[in-house]
C-alpha cells in the first residue's frame, strides 16, 4: 500500500508562511445531478456554501459546494460571480449537477494555521522543565501526523503525512537541503520572503515521490 505525504509548509522565524505545497488530498468529492427542489439544506458558513442538513449518496453534512454544472465555486460565488445559493434556489436552473466535497483550506486559513503552529511551537519550548528544549516535533492525530524540523536560524519545515509513513525525519532534512541549495543560493530570493523558485519546487516534488515510494507500513519514523 502506497504511503502518502499530504502537504509541506515552510514557516519563517516570525511565523509567516513562506511556502506551502499540497501534495495529496484524499478524494472525497461526490458529483450528483439534482432536480428541483434540492433535498439537502445548504447554508453559508465561514464564507462557504455547505450542507447543514440531509445526507445522501456519500454527501455529508459539512461538505461544501465545489462546483455547479462543472463551473468552479469560490466560497459563496461561482466563477462568473453569480451567488451560489440564489442560483440553486431558482427552479428553472434545474436539473443541475453539483459537486460536493470537504472544504479546501483557503490561502488565508493556511497563513493563519502556520502562525498558530508557530505560537504553539514556542509554547512547547516554554513548557519544558529543562532549558533549551526543542519545540513541538510531532503532533499526532488518527488520520495524519505533523512533523516539524526547525533549523538553527529559526525556519520551520513542516510535513503532514499518513501516520504510518516512515522516513519523515530524513525527508525534512532533505527539504532543508533543497531549501539551502535552491532558495538560499538563489540571488533573487530574499530571506523571510515567500519562496518562488522553480528549482526548489521541482526538487521538492521529486523528494516527496522518493519518500512515498520508500516509506513502508510497519516501520516508524
Amino acid at each position: 500500500e502506497a504511503m502518502v505525504v499530504f502537504s509541506v509548509y515552510v514557516v519563517n522565524k516570525a511565523g509567516g508562511l513562506v511556502y506551502q505545497h499540497d501534495n495529496y488530498s484524499p478524494r472525497t468529492d461526490v458529483e450528483k445531478t439534482f432536480s428541483y427542489p434540492l433535498d439537502l439544506v445548504l447554508k453559508v458558513y465561514d464564507e462557504r456554501v455547505v450542507v447543514s442538513f440531509g445526507q445522501r449518496d456519500g454527501i455529508k453534512v459539512g461538505y461544501a459546494v465545489l462546483s455547479v454544472n462543472g463551473m468552479d465555486v469560490n466560497g459563496r460565488y461561482m466563477t462568473d460571480n453569480r451567488d451560489v445559493l440564489e442560483y440553486l434556489n431558482t427552479s428553472f436552473n434545474y436539473p443541475l449537477a453539483i459537486r460536493f466535497g470537504r472544504p479546501r483550506l483557503t490561502s488565508n486559513e493556511k497563513l493563519m494555521l502556520a502562525s498558530m503552529f508557530h505560537s504553539l511551537f514556542a509554547i512547547g519550548s516554554q513548557l519544558s522543565p529543562e532549558p533549551g528544549s526543542s519545540g513541538i516535533e510531532v503532533l499526532e492525530t488518527d488520520t495524519f501526523k505533523l512533523h516539524c524540523f526547525q533549523t538553527l536560524t529559526g525556519i520551520k519545515f513542516i510535513v503532514l503525512a499518513d501516520p504510518r509513513q516512515a522516513g519523515i525525519d530524513s525527508l525534512l532534512r532533505k527539504i532543508y537541503e533543497i531549501y539551502s541549495d535552491y532558495a538560499l543560493k538563489n540571488p533573487f530570493y530574499s530571506l523571510e520572503m515567500p519562496i518562488r523558485c522553480d528549482l526548489f519546487e521541482q526538487n521538492l516534488k521529486v523528494a516527496l515521490e522518493v519518500a512515498e515510494k520508500a516509506g513502508t507500513i510497519g516501520t516508524t519514523s
